[in-house]
């Protein structure tokens, strides 16, 4: 929603254009992850996008959808909301790594099985064979 908020009108996507030299991805929900990896974009322009809704543009930029508007900027504010990101992020970290190396046309099972092992060794504190 909030992607969408700021790249579907013109006037706030060249606001956002100033504070960030980075795109907001458009991404395919048919992607795997789609939802990961646009997290994952947020978090790295994070201070650019709280630098946009708390800027004099933003402010003086009257328009249609106020309510939407307000909502986008309270949730860019909001660090609970930003924790909630990390987290979702930190816990899906294997998953997407996974998924990563897996999107490729070569065969890649032994890459999988290694990652696993890793991942299982990881989780269970001890020293694999």
């Amino acid at each position: 929603m909030i992607r969408n908020f700021i790249v579907n009108h013109s006037m706030r996507l060249a606001m956002y254009n100033e504070f960030s030299k980075l795109k907001l991805l458009s991404v395919a929900d048919t992607r795997f992850a789609s939802m990961i990896v646009m997290l994952r974009r947020f978090k790295v322009v994070k201070q650019q996008l709280q630098a946009l809704v708390i800027s004099d543009q933003w402010s003086y930029y009257r328009e249609d959808d106020t309510t939407r508007a307000k909502l986008v900027k309270d949730k860019l504010l909001d660090d609970t909301w930003w924790g909630d990101v990390d987290y979702i992020l930190t816990f899906t970290e294997p998953m997407y790594s996974m998924l990563r190396l897996c999107d490729t046309d070569q065969p890649c099972l032994h890459l999988v099985y290694e990652m696993w092992d890793s991942m299982i060794c990881d989780e269970e504190d001890y020293i694999c064979p």
